[in-house]
């Protein structure tokens, strides 16, 4: 499956050790890599672990107050560079988002129309533009606040986990939102200045499990809302399941 890395800090924080770990794993998600720095965005379909571009990247990577990192391993969509995580955009405001997602929307009739605007073929990609046009559509008359911003994520994600494996990682250019619906996918721990989230353990510190089925948001490093819990907690071979009943699988 894909891999989703992301960090968030109070001040530039070096991370390029675990950078360069978690690209490491390409050879398990061949179809693309990309990653979103104070740089800017990019994104490419070759093997993490072979892309020499990459390692530069990593290499020179300065410290950061943020990062989100991501390895494709293809199950809806060609293998082309449009299909590459992250997706980004500005909302009406200005204000630019960027998502990355590991998993499948097995169900979401809200995303069909998107099929005819997207510039690749993935499932994760109408999902971003869905998103955004939930964006734009709460904010006609007047930007979303912080709080605002966290309660529509919240909204969005407890609406599109039934039937879906929904973990991901949204970045607003001051929060990132953190959200996993499949148990034993999604590690976190505390790095330097921030905190840093990742599909696999990078190292040999202790990692902690990301709480499954709620919305976490952190700013500068520190977590700044708490989601509702909710049910849909996805199961590959039932695809989901009530919360409760996964706490005995």
């Amino acid at each position: 499956m894909c891999e989703l890395l992301g960090f968030s800090a109070s001040q530039p924080t070096e991370i390029n050790t675990l950078v360069s770990e978690f690209f490491s794993h390409g050879k398990d998600n061949p179809h693309g890599w990309g990653m979103m720095s104070s740089g800017g965005m990019c994104k490419r379909c070759e093997r993490s672990d072979t892309s020499l571009e990459l390692k530069k990247l990593v290499k020179k990577l300065p410290p950061q107050k943020s990062y989100l990192g991501h390895i494709r391993f293809a199950t809806v969509g060609s293998i082309k560079n449009e299909n590459c995580h992250p997706f980004c955009a500005k909302d009406i405001t200005g204000r630019c988002w960027t998502l990355i997602h590991n998993g499948t929307i097995y169900s979401a009739s809200k995303l069909i129309p998107f099929v005819h605007h997207q510039s690749g073929d993935t499932d994760s990609e109408r999902l971003f533009l869905y998103l955004m046009q939930l964006l734009d559509k709460a904010q006609k008359e007047k930007p979303l606040d912080e709080y605002h911003r966290c309660e529509l994520i919240d909204d969005f994600v407890r609406d599109l986990s039934p039937r879906n494996k929904l973990n991901l990682m949204i970045f607003d250019g001051e929060l990132l939102y953190i959200h996993k619906n499949m148990k034993q996918t999604m590690k976190y721990r505390q790095h330097g200045a921030g905190v840093i989230f990742s599909t696999n353990a990078l190292d040999d510190a202790e990692w902690k499990d990301v709480p499954t089925a709620q919305l976490l948001v952190y700013k500068d490093g520190k977590l700044i809302f708490e989601g509702k819990r909710h049910d849909a907690v996805f199961v590959p071979t039932l695809q989901y399941i009530n919360a409760n009943d996964a706490m005995h699988i």
